[in-house]
């Protein structure tokens, strides 16, 4: 592991990287400016269309599964399956044993529909107690249990630079599942409610905290309810206001929300004290645009980068002009001494064009930002890697 203490990064799959020589691919690395490898420790189901895979260019990886090695005893009733990739010639630990480049372990903590299929008791559950199979519950003991375990074990078994951790809360309702499908027109208002997770453990922690869990179940279940038997849909507009009257007026359901932050907060706090003191751990917040919608998802920004090393933002941004305030308004509510990291997607469907990146990369800088991430190598055109070389050229 080497590291002058900035992060330049590539996010990188580990059957990408199966593939690859590895002096080659580090020397390429270096030459586009890049000091760090993140590369993914554990991730889900996908199906990945690859520019410029060796071995063909559609890629299905294994669901649910780990991409390095782990210790079996570490783990308590949810326990971790080692991929193929890993099992046959572990790329994770061939790169991270290098001393010429740092690796970061991309951790995918409550996105797993493989171990939500094992153990159905630690999944998220609606307001009507439907199960949803590819989450879960970070408010479930057996789920917090795994999530510390894996993020503890990955630091201790190799000499990565520090963990990235994705999805340490609740998944949105709509979340791109296997064949995802309704007729009913989707808008903010029945994407959130459906979303609320109202398992056991949801409910007795947050009647605990003093909330009525229970009727607030009810309540969300009879809107829903009311909803889908509605002789048409709401367009999203009206949905965003129906939300965010909600969110004014029901004061159980914003202690709620609060309580969830807090659950989220505790578990990354939890995961912080078992990691190793001197890896970095970083929190990939959510999946929302902005940034700050995070709390949809049990993300509080302050209390996360207070918790953690610092927030890594997902600036998946439709311009120039969004990234950079995207950047901002988070900047503004951490303040200027938490740690900030942005990931960039070097080319569509953010970027059409390399001077719209340069751009961004150059308006991040100028705004105080210093470290970056682009996503994702197996993703993107070999032509479009090439953009973050020139851009930092242009920026150094």
């Amino acid at each position: 592991m080497t590291s002058d203490g900035r992060y330049r990064a590539l996010y990188a799959y580990a059957w990408d990287l199966a593939e690859e020589e590895p002096d080659a691919f580090v020397a390429d690395m270096k030459r586009l400016s890049l000091d760090t490898l993140s590369i993914a420790a554990s991730y889900h189901a996908g199906k990945f269309l690859r520019p410029h895979g060796r071995s063909g260019h559609v890629y299905f990886p294994e669901d649910g599964t780990v991409h390095c090695h782990v210790t079996p005893e570490r783990y308590g009733r949810i326990r971790p399956a080692v991929s193929a990739v890993a099992a046959d010639g572990d790329p994770f630990g061939v790169f991270a044993a290098r001393d010429d480049i740092a690796v970061n372990a991309w951790t995918v903590l409550m996105h797993n529909s493989r171990l939500g299929q094992l153990h159905p008791e630690a999944v998220v559950r609606n307001a009507f107690g439907d199960p949803y199979l590819y989450s879960l519950c970070p408010a479930h003991p057996d789920a917090r249990a795994y999530a510390v375990a894996l993020s503890a074990d990955i630091a201790d078994r190799y000499p990565i630079r520090g963990l990235s951790l994705e999805t340490p809360g609740w998944l949105p309702y709509q979340h791109g599942y296997h064949h995802e499908f309704a007729l009913v027109g989707a808008n903010p208002w029945l994407d959130f409610n459906l979303g609320l997770c109202f398992c056991d453990h949801c409910r007795a922690g947050a009647t605990a905290a003093g909330i009525d869990a229970e009727g607030l179940r009810q309540r969300v279940g009879a809107r829903v309810t009311a909803y889908l038997a509605a002789s048409c849909d709401t367009p999203p507009a009206i949905g965003r206001a129906w939300l965010e009257a909600d969110l004014v007026q029901d004061a159980e359901l914003g202690a709620f929300l609060r309580w969830r932050c807090d659950v989220v907060t505790s578990l990354v706090a939890e995961i912080r004290a078992a990691v190793r003191p001197d890896a970095e751990l970083f929190v990939i917040p959510s999946v929302q645009r902005p940034s700050a919608a995070a709390w949809y998802e049990g993300s509080d920004l302050v209390a996360l980068a207070a918790a953690a090393y610092g927030i890594e933002l997902c600036l998946y941004e439709p311009s120039v002009a969004a990234v950079i305030a995207d950047f901002g308004e988070v900047r503004r509510r951490l303040g200027n001494e938490a740690k900030l990291r942005a990931i960039l997607r070097p080319g569509p469907p953010d970027f059409a064009d390399e001077g719209g990146f340069t751009a961004a990369i150059h308006g991040l800088s100028a705004a105080g930002l210093s470290d970056f991430a682009f996503y994702n190598y197996g993703h993107v055109r070999r032509s479009n890697l090439e953009w973050i070389g020139r851009a930092f050229a242009s920026l150094d």
